[in-house]
């Protein structure tokens, strides 16, 4: 290659830098990418999460030993999966490309520090690791999310509705679940499990669809969230609509079921707590017809 080659060859490649970095300057959406998640958690253990939204309202979760618990709600436990969903998008997944870096995107998107509609504060051992204000939504299942420390601001593949200031709405919703019962006392009914046969308290083997519809209602049964203090308060002056008393390998508690209104929840002895569950749900155990069980209809 002669002279004039090389020259020209130089002058094409500084002609593109300089094409390239002009481009950057005037697209914010064509920023830079760390190849790293958005928070860094080093060599920390994770045991707070703190959510805030712009109003000033929040939610603590703090961890004990492998489980996710809410001490706002004397400790109950969380959604392991929804709690390990909000630390993985921030913390494991690399964030991508940012779309914009400015003073003024940052009110655009609402993830200012004064001007945001989600504020995550990750924590171990009392210290804050990192702090992420989340936004405006650019997409199905989308979140402008920015780290406190830097200008850069991202499309995160999460959901303001996976972050809710709701206590009530991170409890696990597995928590009043019966697996394995071994007896079940109801007021019409009552069902004992002996040698790996289902028998009534005649002594009789009860009808197996109706069976099989109570334990599937038991195995299934999700809680929705936490009852206020006022429709606790409501409920303790009802009568339940069902009564449970369920005794199993871990022991025995009583499952009671309420409808005030259009709601429905469901009481159990080993909490304080009264629970938000489904129409449906509620309908699957009360529904349980104690003639049809016992094989008289």
């Amino acid at each position: 290659m002669n002279r004039t080659g090389v020259i020209l060859g130089m002058l094409l490649l500084a002609q593109l830098f300089l094409t390239v970095l002009v481009y950057r300057q005037d697209n914010p959406g064509a920023g830079s990418t760390g190849n790293q998640a958005l928070v860094s958690r080093g060599a920390y253990v994770i045991d707070e999460l703190r959510v805030e939204d712009g109003s000033g309202s929040s939610v603590l979760l703090r961890r004990t030993g492998e489980q996710w618990q809410l001490p706002r709600l004397s400790g109950l436990p969380a959604n392991p999966e929804k709690v390990e969903k909000v630390l993985k998008s921030l913390t494991d997944e690399d964030p991508g490309w940012t779309v914009a870096h400015t003073l003024a995107a940052r009110q655009r998107f609402q993830v200012a520090d004064y001007h945001f509609r989600r504020k995550v504060t990750l924590a171990s051992l009392e210290q804050t690791i990192g702090t992420v204000y989340l936004g405006t939504s650019p997409g199905f299942r989308k979140v402008h999310a920015r780290n406190e420390s830097n200008d850069g601001i991202y499309s995160l593949d999460l959901n303001l509705y996976d972050l809710p200031i709701e206590a009530g709405k991170w409890v696990e919703p597995r928590l009043l679940q019966v697996r394995a019962p071994m007896e079940i006392n109801a007021d019409g009914y009552s069902l004992q499990r002996r040698d790996g046969e289902w028998r009534l308290g005649t002594g009789d083997a009860p009808e197996q669809r109706e069976l099989q519809a109570l334990l599937d209602a038991l195995r299934n049964l999700q809680v929705l969230g936490v009852a206020s203090q006022e429709q606790q308060l409501a409920a303790e002056r009802e009568e339940a609509e069902l009564i449970l008393d369920i005794t199993g390998l871990a022991g025995t508690r009583e499952l009671e079921f309420f409808k005030l209104g259009d709601e429905h929840y469901a009481a159990s002895s080993e909490y304080s707590h009264l629970f938000r569950i489904s129409a449906y749900d509620f309908d699957q155990l009360t529904g349980i017809d104690s003639l049809l069980l016992s094989g008289a209809q």
